[in-house]
């Protein structure tokens, strides 16, 4: 065991880092704030479960810089961002079939389902509402 932890300790002197012995899963290179996780990013796992895992985080968007060899956690990245701050997107209104639509400008980002502030741009008051899709969130009904 002493032969492991000696090639341990130089290994981490040499390059900066510990490999992981464990099944959590390490970034294969440096992954910047706001940038999806490919499956090139994502060193490769051992285990079943950290495989299943790793298919589970490719395509989400990194919340902060994710360095390399750093472990990735599910607390790091988020759903992909789909509106952004600034953004002039489709104010929806529903009520029974009645649907009323304008435009908006988001206040906020975020990715589906996420509830953000949206200004509406003809009566300048601000609404909480609902991202459906690109450029389109929903106002409660």
């Amino acid at each position: 065991m002493k032969k492991f932890s000696g090639l341990i300790a130089a290994t981490i002197l040499a390059t900066g880092y510990a490999p992981a012995f464990s099944e959590e899963l390490v970034a294969a290179r440096n992954i910047r704030a706001g940038a999806l996780v490919l499956a090139a990013d994502i060193a490769t796992p051992k285990g079943e479960t950290a495989l299943r895992l790793a298919a589970n985080l490719i395509g989400l968007e990194a919340v902060h810089n994710i360095y390399r060899g750093q472990p990735i956690t599910e607390n790091d990245l988020r759903a992909p961002t789909i509106v952004a701050r600034n953004e002039v997107v489709r104010m929806e209104f529903s009520k029974g079939p009645m649907t009323i639509a304008t435009e908006g400008r988001a206040l906020d980002q975020g990715g589906v389902g996420d509830r953000i502030r949206v200004m509406n741009l003809a009566s300048k008051r601000v609404v909480s509402a609902v991202i459906v899709g690109a450029s389109t969130v929903r106002t409660r009904s």
